[in-house]
């Protein structure tokens, strides 16, 4: 999700690390805070891969920052990667926001449709928090009243995406 991210963000334009930290924090929400730890690793192998470059420009006060940019290769990564998304890109909710948020970059509404249309079908098969044997629980069989409450929540999510993606795709059909 990070290099996804990262790849994207940059498409959009060359950014300080601090200034690309926010935006995938944003992005990600609150659920999954991007650390220090995980975003500057991450940059310095995408670097060494060749996807970005850091160029060193003077600081406001002193110290030097570093603006990064993708190169030709970094925006190739970011076209393959949301051609042919990780089955993770796909199945799990935060991840697919992330390949959402920069589908459009595709340009190819086939292209982009496969991908809504896996996304649709992950969403289309049987599951469940709980399982009775490997039977999915439905809301109603769940007797406690918070694995319930989880229950109707994710069936009424899933109820909202599955109708936008199906509109995605009617609109990308046209």
């Amino acid at each position: 999700m990070i290099e996804l991210a990262i790849l994207g963000f940059l498409a959009e334009q060359p950014l300080h690390g601090y200034e690309l930290r926010t935006r995938i924090a944003q992005l990600a929400g609150h659920a999954r805070p991007i650390s220090d730890g995980s975003l500057y690793p991450a940059i310095t192998r995408m670097e060494k891969a060749g996807l970005l470059v850091r160029r060193r420009e003077p600081g406001a006060v002193a110290a030097q920052r570093h603006t990064l940019e993708l190169t030709d290769a970094g925006r190739a990564e970011l076209v393959r990667r949301l051609r042919d998304p990780a089955d993770l890109d796909v199945t799990d909710g935060t991840r697919f926001n992330v390949l959402l948020a920069f589908l459009g970059r595709l340009g190819d509404r086939g292209a982009q449709a496969a991908v809504l249309r896996r996304r649709l079908d992950f969403l289309e098969a049987p599951a469940s928090f709980f399982y009775t044997g490997d039977r999915p629980q439905r809301a109603d069989e769940q007797p406690d009243l918070f694995r319930r409450g989880m229950l109707v929540v994710a069936r009424a999510t899933s109820r909202a995406e599955r109708a936008w993606l199906r509109e995605a795709l009617a609109e990308l059909a046209t």
